[in-house]
């Protein structure tokens, strides 16, 4: 079967919760859950094969024994796999933050920069998120505003609800708040820039380090702009395509020659059928689909995301 479930790894920072366990029926020893890396290939987490022969094998040892072409024609164009996917339980606000873009990113890290998307997939009642600054803001003020513990006065929050989808492009200032469970589609990078982090400290009784030179160089100091083209897609930028869908019943689709495809699971319960195997699904499961591995049939009720790179 070229379908193969994925076991993420898991991440816990003090600001994590336990959604990811009792409503995504994640397994994993640590009371709290702050993210769990469903399609990864990168060093800091690769998830794993949870069936077939191959299970137990990072994902990267699995695209390394089954060739390259199972990425896809669309993936030739990257030196290294371009997607990461997450859960995100954040049971506390994350920091505020920033991704530099490539350029910027290989240049002083050795690392690609971030382009994300967020899907809100749970929130509690007058949940928010931080997504740009209401006006724009010299750099000066800006430094200023860190200094003194102000910059919150001057961000873009955000109220948000289930379905909601944000996209983040570098330089755009965010974070997310108490109360939300999103599924994060973003380029395989794990380079952050920590702006504000609350006077928060870690177990250890230490404040997390801050990263506000690096921040300044490669912040939108304005407010964020309408979303870009998507195409008709949920998401769509070059190194990812996201489109989402609602299932009760059958559902029938194909993977062709042109990309891999990833399914998020988070609503419902089936199965996936494809050359006389089946595999089942329920929220929270991640599966990878091999480019040219053809037909597929879902059965069962639920919504998820499917993952793609585009042409």
């Amino acid at each position: 079967m070229s379908i193969v479930k994925l076991k993420p790894a898991f991440k816990n920072y003090l600001w994590g919760g336990a959604k990811l366990k009792t409503l995504y029926g994640k397994e994993n020893p640590d009371a709290i859950i702050a993210e769990s890396w469903e399609l990864s290939c990168h060093p800091a987490g690769e998830s794993l094969i949870a069936t077939g022969d191959a299970a137990g094998l990072t994902l990267s040892a699995y695209i390394a024994r089954r060739g390259k072409r199972i990425l896809g024609e669309n993936c030739r164009r990257f030196a290294a796999f371009p997607i990461l996917v997450k859960l995100i339980d954040a049971a506390r606000p994350l920091s505020v933050q920033v991704h530099p873009g490539n350029d910027w990113a290989l240049a002083h890290e050795g690392e690609q920069g971030k382009t994300e998307m967020w899907v809100v997939l749970e929130c509690e009642p007058g949940a928010f998120l931080y997504y740009g600054f209401t006006r724009e803001i010299s750099r000066e003020e800006l430094a200023q505003r860190i200094a003194g513990g102000r910059l919150e006065e001057v961000l873009n929050r955000v109220p948000v609800q289930s379905g909601d989808v944000f996209f983040i492009s570098p330089g755009t200032i965010h974070a997310i708040g108490e109360g939300i469970v999103i599924a994060e589609i973003q380029q395989s990078s794990d380079v952050t820039y920590r702006v504000y982090d609350y006077g928060r400290v870690d177990q250890q009784g230490r404040p997390r380090e801050l990263h506000i030179e690096k921040a300044l160089a490669v912040l939108t100091r304005t407010p964020p702009g309408e979303h870009p083209d998507f195409e008709g897609h949920l998401g769509k930028c070059p190194y990812f395509e996201v489109d989402r869908f609602t299932m009760d019943g059958e559902r029938k689709d194909a993977v062709d020659d042109s990309s891999f495809q990833a399914f998020l699971f988070y609503k419902g319960e089936g199965v996936i059928r494809q050359e006389g195997t089946t595999l089942r699904f329920r929220k929270g499961d991640c599966f990878f689909a091999e480019a040219g591995s053809g037909s597929y049939r879902l059965e069962g009720t639920g919504e998820f995301l499917r993952i793609r790179v585009p042409r």
